[in-house]
């Protein structure tokens, strides 16, 4: 009798959407940024919806520094959908030059700014629907326009969000549309409006993606991550980060 052929191993997929915690440890988790940060906020300079939605979608593949710095002169010569048409797709890819993408994303701001004027009175859309027509404005983008400039409670899926909801198994998830689901469905709905900011401040400043600064970080009791850095051992002259003391400069010796 011939021996059955063996089935190569393959682990047990994991349901899409699972939340790796508890209710209580999700309520634990986001009560702790709350009280460390209660009126979390994006970081990019806006003044209203419409400069809200350009620094938005300015920011793909840039930093908001960056952005800030590109829409400050941006915003001294453009700062309505009419000004920003009436100042053409060369000027703006002149402006934001600095940022990456910038003549792709020069001509999707006169596009939009133009379907605006033609479709919305000049007004920036309360809709997922009509914000996601919009050229250069995705689901993330929308869900930043929708929740910083109108208060909706959503969740903006970025590259910090989706890297701090997987390392610590608050949301994990293989794709941003299944962490944003799962952080949907489980966080409490009065921290829902700030989740994403949290979330992302998390990650820019403290769950960094090279070395995450565990021994600082609010909720490392509860994140599931099993390689959490250590602190960073003092130097004789008391700098935790770990590098050597700045000598002293000859004006000061």
């Amino acid at each position: 009798m011939a021996t059955p052929k063996r089935e190569p191993h393959r682990p047990a997929p994991r349901d899409r959407g699972a939340c790796a915690r508890s209710p209580d440890e999700v309520e634990r988790f986001f009560a702790r940024l709350a009280a460390a940060n209660p009126q979390p906020a994006t970081e990019l300079r806006y003044h209203d919806p419409f400069t809200l939605l350009v620094a938005v979608v300015l920011s793909a593949q840039s930093t908001d520094a960056g952005v800030n710095r590109a829409t400050r002169e941006l915003f001294r010569h453009a700062r309505t959908p009419k000004e920003m048409v009436a100042l053409g797709e060369e000027r703006i890819a002149e402006i934001i030059r600095t940022l990456g993408l910038y003549r792709n994303k020069a001509k999707n701001l006169v596009a939009l700014s133009r379907i605006l004027l033609e479709r919305h009175g000049g007004e920036v859309p309360r809709s997922r629907e009509a914000l996601e027509a919009l050229p250069g404005v995705g689901r993330k983008t929308a869900n930043v326009v929708l929740n910083e400039a109108f208060g909706e409670p959503t969740i903006a899926v970025d590259t910090h969000v989706f890297r701090v909801c997987n390392r610590t198994g608050l949301a994990p998830g293989r794709t941003p549309r299944e962490v944003e689901e799962t952080l949907a469905r489980v966080v409490p709905e009065r921290y829902r409006r700030g989740a994403h900011h949290w979330l992302i401040l998390l990650g820019r400043y403290t769950c960094k993606a090279r070395r995450p600064e565990c021994w600082r970080c609010p909720v490392a009791d509860i994140c599931r991550h099993p390689d959490k850095t250590p602190a960073p051992a003092p130097s004789p002259r008391g700098d935790r980060s770990g590098r050597p003391a700045p000598k002293a400069s000859a004006a000061r010796r």
